[in-house]
């Protein structure tokens, strides 16, 4: 397999991969079930083994279990692996309640995920969301105190809008902005990606199939079970338009002689070496087309192909990431 090339994350930031591990779909997620074990932690090796170094989990994915995995992946190889966690989302019973970002709440989410994944400091921590139910410097206050005793090394944020960036950055240095980020969803170009790349602010960008749309293999009506069935853009003749708009996608990839998906992933790449793709895999056999996604390169032409057909706003229902 190729070698992965790195990059610094953010403007003076640490060098990581340029390809990330997402490894949330390794533990049971919205009450679905979860994957094997041993797969998965092979998978996280396979990763390492390769060159890419982030990894990147939350506290209540599976309720802690990811967190416990990741640490018996990383045993023992705690310096090939960046670890990035996020925060401050409160589940019962699979059920979404919302957001804990209390300064005391953050300082005990801390202790258990550095005792769930066996370290002493995590690399990069991240309030999932801003919801204004505490203050914007008290939040990100917070975490500069961990980053002064030790606990992390550096400060993310995830899904939040471009003012709410430029809020947090002026509190405490914002080394990354983890959003989803893909053809079908291209909102954030008009703001929150130029406000990143003008304070020096790394970006990685997940859901790069866009939840499963953008990998030519989606067909409607979805199964009845089918949690996308929750998101606008997956219903009725949404969906059909928005299948039919990635045909061009699929067109391109059998004319190149790669996957809808390689393309996707590599489409979020070609967008600047400030972007990381941060793709989940729970199985190695996905690892080799994940990694040769990172050296497709595209013509002028097909660029603009792909930027006509996919414009903001080209596939209806809004954006998935919408709750």
């Amino acid at each position: 397999m190729t070698a992965i090339t790195k990059i610094n994350l953010g403007q003076n930031g640490p060098l990581v991969s340029k390809l990330g591990l997402g490894c949330m779909r390794m533990s049971p997620v919205w009450g679905g079930p979860g994957n094997d074990e041993s797969e998965s932690i092979a998978t996280i090796h396979a990763a390492l083994d390769n060159g890419i170094n982030f990894l990147n989990t939350g506290d209540f994915y599976g309720a802690g279990h990811n967190e416990l995995l990741v640490g018996k992946a990383i045993k023992g190889r705690r310096d090939d692996a960046f670890i990035s966690v996020k925060f401050g989302a409160i589940f019962y019973n699979n059920q979404w309640l919302g957001l804990d970002l209390r300064p005391v709440a953050i300082k005990n989410f801390i202790n258990y995920s550095l005792v769930r994944l066996g370290i002493d400091t995590i690399d990069l921590y991240q309030p999932c969301r801003l919801d204004g139910s505490v203050p914007v410097e008290d939040v990100i206050g917070t975490v500069a105190d961990l980053i002064k005793e030790g606990k992390v090394r550096y400060l993310g944020v995830s899904e939040i809008t471009a003012d709410q960036l430029r809020e947090a950055h002026s509190v405490y240095p914002v080394t990354a902005l983890e959003i989803g980020y893909s053809l079908a969803d291209r909102q954030i170009e008009s703001d929150l990606l130029p406000t990143a790349k003008e304070l020096g602010i790394g970006v990685v960008a997940f859901a790069n199939t866009a939840e499963g749309l953008l990998t030519g293999e989606m067909k409607a009506p979805l199964a009845a079970d089918s949690y996308q069935h929750h998101f606008p853009r997956f219903q009725g003749e949404n969906l059909i338009k928005n299948l039919t708009t990635v045909e061009v996608l699929k067109q391109m990839a059998s004319e190149k002689g790669y996957t809808p998906t390689q393309l996707a992933i590599a489409w979020v790449n070609a967008q600047g070496d400030h972007i990381m793709p941060l793709v989940s895999m729970s199985r190695r056999v996905r690892l080799p087309e994940n990694m040769e996604a990172m050296q497709i390169r595209f013509t002028p032409e097909e660029i603009d192909t792909l930027n006509a057909h996919f414009a903001p706003g080209a596939i209806v229902g809004g954006t998935y990431l919408q709750r």
